[in-house]
């Protein structure tokens, strides 16, 4: 039991340094890319010995990597453990709902992604091949179920997938051009429901699909 506690402690505390380690990383990656935030500035940022860092994630690379697939992590709810029986102007309505609210509750990390992807993926793209690839590939193979049903119309399911990107992210990417045009100082929750509302409207109705009531 003591022996149980310990190692139940001992898990606790990793978990805990781990995320405290990727908070701050994410911070300054996001803040002075991938060149500019050195091991050292992230191990102070994080209040830890840089000594766990490479302990945790081996190597600056090793971190890098796992700060980017918790964004992705995020990035994919909604279009996790779906399938083709589900409606899709449901799924696809709450995927870009919560594309929308992550950009605006975390612009930091979309910004991270696009300056890395900007600069040709140089420290991603086995990361891209090996784990982005698949994933969109899967579910463009469910996209594609769909329109083969009926169920949407015949669009190709890559670029429909790449259109939500740029749509819900462009308001984490650009939010100070969009800020400045609608004259405001920071996004609102109204904000957030309108952005989603208008980007759902526009996609769903270009793909024969009405926006779901709220009820639905």
């Amino acid at each position: 039991m003591t022996t149980e506690i310990k190692l139940n402690k001992k898990e606790v505390t990793r978990e805990k340094n781990q995320q405290l380690i990727l908070n701050a990383a994410e911070q300054l990656f996001s803040q002075l890319g991938y060149d500019g935030a050195s091991m050292s500035m992230i191990a102070k940022a994080a209040q830890v010995p840089k000594a766990n860092i490479l302990y945790y994630f081996k190597s600056k690379d090793g971190l890098y990597e796992a700060v980017i697939d918790r964004i992705v992590v995020n990035w994919n709810l909604g279009l996790n453990d779906i399938n083709a029986t589900q409606e899709p102007a449901i799924v696809l309505y709450n995927y870009i709902k919560n594309k929308v609210s992550l950009s605006i509750a975390q612009p930091l990390q979309s910004r991270l992604f696009a300056g890395e992807v900007l600069r040709g993926a140089p420290y991603l793209q086995n990361y891209i091949s090996s784990s982005t690839r698949p994933w969109v590939k899967k579910k463009a193979a469910l996209f594609q179920s769909w329109i083969d049903q009926g169920k949407i119309d015949s669009v190709n399911p890559y670029h429909l997938l790449f259109t939500i990107w740029s749509t819900t992210q462009y308001y984490a990417d650009f939010q100070s051009e969009v800020l400045l045009i609608l004259d405001k100082k920071d996004y609102t929750p109204q904000d957030i429901t309108e952005i989603t509302d208008s980007i759902a409207q526009i996609i769903l109705k270009g793909i024969g699909l009405s926006v779901p009531t709220k009820n639905e």
